[in-house]
């Protein structure tokens, strides 16, 4: 038997077959992506076996409907066809080259009569590592030629293009375009009736040089729209053709809107709306959504409907208004499975599955990500596994398991760069407690991202900002805030809503608890957990109500702060937010006593029944003073020049320019050394640069008139703040790793800047010995 194209991959299996018959199992798996002619390849095989006289079994749903079993012979040879459409083969498929290594009943009536050899060839999407795998893929260029017979060479061109040369969408495209009537331009049509190959936010590279090849074309000015919309629309992948995309939305509706054709328009519309999707635009959204429905449903096209409805249904959930957009998505699912649209309910219960997140029906929530993965598999969807993996992630976060996936979203970084995955998995390395490789992230991507736009940058933004409120510098902390700040009242929505992570203000409120602006955070907090008790978003109330808290334990607000702790815990006990749960667990006892004491040279901590050594130096001595003035702020200046901060020290005369330079450069000088004595854990090398630097600082301290009185933000007090964040922070993950509650009460409770406190956060001591 011949197919065209895949004479190696027959002549294979005509190997395996032979040795078949001489006695000798063996196993091939046939690999490719859905139209690649798998099962054509197994048909073929059963006929091949047949005229060798092999007798052909199928497993799967082929064992229903595969043509009738000739009677069994006692020793004679076997194939067996598994046309299983995934990874997996089952466990009685396996071949055996000797009879006595599987039970004779699985092939043969007679179970007192040995197996022959067999053989399998198994069709599946992915292959598992075991036996010889043959991939399919698409067919070059002149063999494709033979597959399509009678049509144009540019048609049969652009037929290659979209169909990446796979015989099964080649075939049904072929036969759409011979029944055209003749005035259809075939690549035009091609251009607007293919199918994109590629997952949300991919380049299908075919399909836009099939579209710009159709742009170039004499078309009507309704198909010059739609080809020139979805071009736009296609586009959106390619980061670089912002300017592009819009010239070509624009054109594109000027052209529709011209031709007085409502269903070009929604058409255009829609496409328009991927195309410039801008996550500012959320009321232009809505409006375009309302108007594309308005138009689809003149023009009776149902498809497009749907499609406006969806839109609908996003804007509200970016809006923040999670009860219209349900209602909105319950629209959208009736009206798409009407119009046919076999992947409306894999995208409908997606969502659900996102909305039972929000509201913290966890269990419900992991059910419909299991009917979305077996669903989507079923219809052939080809985002179900990042669908899926979307919602399992925030169950996972908001869960608090601290095995967060990470790679995962490395891996889709590598696959999809310039969509903003990294940020997910620099918030996703935070969450597992790996805050230095958080950092990092945090530095490489702030740029990009803050200059980026599209339908998944606020979703970037906020993770970035989840990092940059933990560990992140106040330069980052204030960037993010700005970029944050006109969206204040609304959700953080990544793309078409499969993923929402909370309200805007929680992030800024955060961020402005990281800036030192107590005020502004408590304001932005206020407002998250108003919108999160109005749309019954408990997990993220829970979450906002221990922010809150934390904040309020730096002001007058004692009550507020126990309310908003005890509430934020009573809601994550419910929920089995175990990961809030930890920072929220209840106060030691008043009289318990931490101590934090030098011991040598080294720094001894003991906490309730946790202990830990950490070697001298900065960091160490820093925490020290703060824990000995508990509540009270002290400059970081101060901190690093060894003064208390809490007294004005006499006034002395200014230094004059050179002298200050004189002072800066030695101190940069310093600060070299002091790293470096710090790295290889010299204590006495770094206790005599500490000296010298800090009689420096006290200098330049007393000249500046520091310590307590109003001092300008110069570079001395900025290389402190840098400086002693970084070293506090370092013991901080150092006792961590020891001692995880007591690390965990330090993270909570250090405020760092140009001004530093320690404010004890509930569940630490009574007090400290110091």
């Amino acid at each position: 038997m011949s197919l065209i194209g895949r004479d190696q991959e027959l002549s294979e299996i005509g190997a395996l077959l032979d040795r078949l018959r001489a006695g000798v199992g063996g196993r091939i798996v046939v690999t490719g992506p859905p139209g690649a002619g798998k099962t054509a390849l197994l048909a073929a095989a059963a006929e091949l076996a047949a005229r060798r006289g092999i007798r052909v079994e199928y497993t799967g749903d082929r064992a229903l409907s595969g043509p009738p079993v000739t009677p069994y012979r006692p020793g004679e040879p076997a194939l067996l066809l598994a046309d299983t459409g995934s990874a997996g083969i089952e466990p009685a498929s396996e071949p055996a080259s000797e009879p006595a290594s599987e039970p004779a009943s699985e092939l043969a009536p007679d179970s007192a009569a040995p197996p022959g050899p067999r053989a399998l060839l198994a069709a599946a999407r992915e292959h598992t590592g075991d036996g010889t795998e043959l991939r399919l893929g698409g067919l070059p260029g002149t063999e494709f030629a033979v597959l399509v017979p009678g049509l144009p060479p540019d048609a049969v061109h652009a037929l290659w293009l979209v169909s990446g040369g796979l015989p099964g969408p080649a075939l049904s495209l072929a036969e759409r375009l011979r029944g055209l009537d003749a005035d259809v331009d075939p690549v035009a049509h091609l251009a607007l009736a293919a199918p994109s190959r590629a997952q949300f936010l991919e380049l299908d590279l075919g399909l836009v040089r099939v579209l710009e090849a159709a742009a170039e074309r004499p078309l009507a000015p309704a198909v010059r729209a739609r080809v020139l919309a979805r071009l736009a629309r296609e586009l959106l992948a390619d980061s670089t053709a912002v300017a592009r995309r819009r010239d070509l939305a624009d054109t594109a509706l000027g052209l529709a809107r011209a031709s007085g054709d409502p269903g070009t328009v929604a058409e255009v519309l829609d496409s328009r709306l991927h195309a410039l999707w801008d996550p500012a635009a959320t009321a232009e959204r809505l409006a375009t959504a309302e108007e594309i429905v308005a138009r689809a449903r003149r023009a009776g096209d149902a498809a497009a409907e749907s499609r406006g409805l969806f839109w609908r249904f996003v804007a509200h959930a970016e809006a923040g208004d999670l009860a219209a957009a349900e209602v909105a998505l319950g629209v959208y699912a009736r009206s798409a499975e009407q119009a046919g649209h076999t992947d409306a309910r894999v995208v409908a219960l997606a969502r659900r599955a996102m909305l039972a997140t929000v509201r913290g029906r966890f269990d419900e929530a992991e059910a419909l990500a299991d009917e979305v993965l077996a669903a989507g598999n079923r219809a052939g969807v080809r985002d179900t596994e990042r669908l899926v993996g979307s919602v399992r992630h925030q169950l996972a976060v908001l869960r608090g398991r601290t095995e967060a996936p990470v790679e995962p979203w490395q891996r889709m970084a590598r696959r999809l760069p310039g969509h903003y995955f990294e940020a997910t998995a620099a918030r996703a390395m935070l969450e597992a407690g790996r805050d230095l490789e958080a950092g990092l992230e945090l530095e490489r991507l702030l740029p990009a991202v803050l200059s980026g736009t599209g339908p998944r940058w606020t979703g970037a933004l906020a993770d970035l900002a989840a990092v940059a409120a933990r560990i992140g510098s106040p330069a980052a902390a204030a960037a993010l805030y700005e970029a944050l700040l006109p969206y204040r009242g609304r959700l953080v929505v990544w793309g078409g809503a499969n993923t929402i992570t909370g309200p805007v203000d929680d992030y800024l409120g955060r961020l402005a608890a990281r800036l030192d602006r107590p005020a502004a955070a408590v304001g932005h907090l206020d407002a998250a957990e108003e919108l999160s008790r109005r749309l019954g978003a408990l997990p993220w109330r829970a979450l906002t109500l221990a922010a809150r808290a934390q904040v309020l334990t730096g002001r007058d607000g004692t009550a507020d702060r126990e309310r908003d702790a005890k509430e934020a815990r009573s809601i994550a006990e419910r929920l089995g937010m175990d990961g809030l749960l930890r920072v929220l667990r209840p106060p030691a006892p008043s009289g318990a006593a931490w101590h934090w004491v030098l011991d040598g040279r080294d720094w001894r901590l003991r906490a309730d029944d946790e202990s830990a050594r950490i070697p001298d130096g900065r960091g160490p001595r820093y925490l020290r003073a703060l824990l000995a003035a508990p509540g009270q702020e002290i400059p970081a200046l101060d901190l690093v020049a060894g003064g208390s901060g809490l007294a004005a020290p006499p006034a002395d005369p200014l230094l004059d320019d050179t002298a200050r330079a004189a002072y800066r450069r030695r101190l940069a000088a310093l600060d070299e050394r002091l790293d470096a004595a710090d790295r290889a854990g010299d204590v006495d090398a770094a206790a005599a640069v500490q000296a010298e630097r800090g009689a420096l600082l006290a200098e330049l301290r007393r000249s500046a008139g520091l310590g307590g009185r109003p001092r300008a933000h110069g570079d001395e007090a900025e290389r402190a703040r840098v400086g002693a964040t970084r070293a506090l922070w370092g013991t901080v993950r150092r006792i961590e790793a020891a001692a995880p509650l007591a690390g965990a009460h330090l993270r909570a409770s250090l405020r760092t800047g140009r001004l530093m406190r320690y404010q004890p956060a509930p569940g630490g001591p009574g007090r400290w010995q110091v």
